[in-house]
């Protein structure tokens, strides 16, 4: 069977698993002995399963693949940042970033090794800010391409990664199901084994998916892209916008917050003379209050393409202090990964640009 055609492995859940093999005559116990190769042992094929009889680590080589995410470039940073570049089966390239410990997002952990995934090839959302979707969106990453990549940023950093935010490219929650059945597989014990309150999920603030994020029964986290509290400004930086503006997306927030019991945070990154004055602080200052939520304002990383600027540290320091006035919990980023280009998007951009080695990049930006 070509490879296209056998479900990825890391796809599925141990009772999936168990239903293929009870379907194939073998007992349901083997599926635990399959999940402990892939996720406790790593294994990288079904051939070095070696407590399974050969029929059967055959009949697995027909039915399912293991993603295949090739590491094509990984870049380091002076504060240890790591970004890598992977391409998929189809010539796709994606881009996970591993963040050491940061006391301003996590609180003063040192320990803390953060994996900021992808969920998307591309994105269709194009907020202004993001070099991900500047080339458009090709296509949602499939539930064992997105668990793929934190055992593979775990391989070749040889560092167990204990925290995770969806965050990388794309937006996650336009990727609904495949990111559900991904989390479900990263927080099972069977799997990898993350706590969910390990885990957050940002949005660029698509209101009735929030809503369905709130039914879940995980207590995954949620962070949402604000980057501006009133309309006329944040249609500015983000399209969506316009079809959820300010007062939709609060709502389905505060649905958000009323269901998970749990703050919810608003990132906000600080662009010059767009979103960073003193009315633009106090605005956010009266949202973030509507739904009590924490604000985590990130100062801009420049994008090659984009003329937006970081504001001056004399301007991030005088937005800060209205936040602080307004009693509202907040953390300024000090963001990490500014010497690898380290932004969403932007190694993707530099090697398709260098190489046109993103199969589909093209047509799908024409597309989106």
């Amino acid at each position: 069977m070509e490879q296209a055609k056998r479900s990825p492995v890391h796809a599925q859940s141990v009772e999936q698993i168990e239903q293929h093999l009870v379907a194939l005559g073998q007992p349901g116990y083997r599926a635990r002995q399959v999940v402990q190769w892939l996720y406790e042992k790593r294994a990288q094929s079904f051939a070095s399963m070696s407590d399974l009889p050969a029929t059967l680590r055959n009949a697995l080589e027909e039915r399912f693949a293991f993603s295949d995410l090739e590491s094509v470039r990984v870049l380091g940073s002076g504060d240890t940042t790591r970004k890598y570049l992977f391409r998929l089966a189809d010539g796709n390239l994606i881009e996970s970033v591993l963040i050491p410990a940061s006391p301003a997002l996590y609180g003063d952990v040192s320990d803390r090794r953060t994996l900021c995934v992808s969920t998307q090839v591309g994105c269709a959302y194009g907020c202004k800010f993001c070099a991900s979707g500047l080339d458009g969106w090709s296509r949602n990453l499939h539930a064992g391409e997105i668990v793929s990549q934190i055992l593979r940023v775990e391989e070749l950093s040889g560092e167990r990664v204990n925290n995770l935010v969806f965050m990388g490219m794309g937006e996650p929650l336009a990727n609904f199901d495949n990111l559900m059945q991904a989390v479900g597989i990263l927080n099972a014990p069977w799997g990898v084994g993350l706590g969910a309150r390990h885990i957050t999920i940002s949005t660029s603030g698509l209101a009735p998916q929030i809503r369905r994020l709130a039914e879940q029964p995980l207590q995954v986290r949620l962070a949402v892209s604000l980057h501006g509290a009133t309309d006329a400004v944040r249609e500015q930086i983000m399209p969506v916008n316009r079809k959820y503006p300010v007062e939709v997306l609060l709502e389905a927030c505060s649905y958000y917050t009323q269901h998970k019991k749990q703050r919810i945070t608003f990132e906000y990154i600080l662009i010059e003379e767009v979103n960073d004055r003193l009315e633009d602080a106090a605005a956010l200052v009266r949202v973030a209050r509507k739904v009590n939520a924490k604000v985590n304002c990130i100062p801009y990383n420049q994008v090659e393409g984009l003329e937006w600027r970081r504001p001056s540290q004399e301007r991030q320091d005088a937005f800060m202090g209205v936040l602080s006035r307004g009693g509202i919990p907040s953390t300024i980023r000090r963001e990490k990964g500014h010497d690898i280009a380290a932004a969403c998007g932007q190694l993707r951009r530099q090697v398709i640009g260098a190489s046109g080695a993103s199969a589909g990049a093209s047509a799908a930006a024409g597309a989106a």
